[in-house]
């Protein structure tokens, strides 16, 4: 059997990413955690944490962060149908792209979160890496471009978010006045959400063949914030349709290469076995997703 002490000193180490954060989660000292986590690791055979800053899981230790994790759900649940306790909000973890959460998602999950009380841990990367962290075990479900779930697990379509390549009227004319080519995106600021947004550089990247070394850029890692920058004229760059189309329609931006749009599918990654709180969420995701994605904010 494992011992929940030394469990709950290593989930606090995996979730946390420091010896010390995971101290002060459970109210002891960083040595008794150190000793907890050790032990754990003495009985099962294994390394199960990495002492770097931050730490990370070993493989033995993302096994046991997914079986620990998912076994925290459970009970959560089985606590909650068996007594019949509603008034305590039931807590789920969320990974999602900026733009999802920016957008569409908030919307469509609002109804559910306030009848069915439940808490969100929203956790942001770019849509290519967040089925990472359903895999590290730092999720329950998460939204992503990856179409294939991994063992345990359930991908289903979701929909696809519609991205425009977008400038203010006065941007195209200076930068883009003979069209979009490669000597012109050579010179034109463009506009990136960080290093990681694989949708700019490696359209460009194909397109093009110019890779972010070969042209200016803003690095901007807010959704709010990129659509900001692109309505002030500070770069060209992707929007999805939920957050342009009214630009648009005003003339505020423009499509400065119509044949540039992309269409971003998104998956829901979740468990085969879930909490009836997530499998809630799946069926209005599975259902709704689609319909809302692409409509435009009001």
């Amino acid at each position: 059997m494992l011992n929940h002490k030394q469990c709950d000193a290593f989930l606090a180490v995996a979730e946390t990413g420091s010896f010390d954060l995971a101290a002060e989660r459970l109210c002891i000292t960083a040595s008794a955690v150190t000793l907890r986590v050790q032990s754990l690791e003495k009985t099962l055979g294994h390394v199960l944490i990495v002492r770097e800053r931050p730490c990370r899981t070993t493989q033995a230790g993302q096994s046991l962060l997914h079986y620990l994790q998912h076994s925290r759900l459970l009970e959560q649940n089985f606590i909650q149908t068996l007594t019949g306790q509603t008034a305590a909000f039931y807590q789920v973890n969320i990974a999602a792209n900026a733009d999802s959460l920016a957008t569409w998602l908030l919307p469509l999950l609002r109804p559910a979160l306030i009848e069915h009380k439940i808490t969100v841990h929203f956790h942001v990367d770019d849509q290519s890496e967040t089925h990472h962290l359903l895999e590290a075990g730092l999720v329950n479900a998460c939204v992503t471009q990856e179409t294939q779930a991994m063992k345990g697990c359930i991908a289903e379509y979701l929909g696809s978010m519609t991205y425009r390549f977008v400038a203010t009227p006065a941007f195209v004319q200076q930068w883009f006045a003979d069209g979009v080519n490669r000597d012109a995106l050579r010179h034109a600021p463009a506009l990136i959400f960080n290093a990681k947004d694989q949708m700019h550089t490696a359209t460009i990247q194909q397109r093009f063949g110019l890779n972010p070394s070969q042209y200016p850029h803003h690095f901007i890692p807010s959704s709010s914030a990129f659509l900001d920058a692109a309505v002030l004229g500070l770069g060209y760059g992707w929007l999805p349709d939920y957050q342009a189309a009214q630009y648009l329609k005003e003339e505020k931006l423009i499509e400065a290469a119509p044949d540039l749009h992309l269409e971003l599918p998104l998956y829901w990654h979740h468990w085969k076995q879930q909490s009836e709180v997530l499998d809630t969420l799946t069926r209005l995701l599975r259902t709704q997703a689609g319909l809302i994605m692409n409509e435009p904010l009001s």
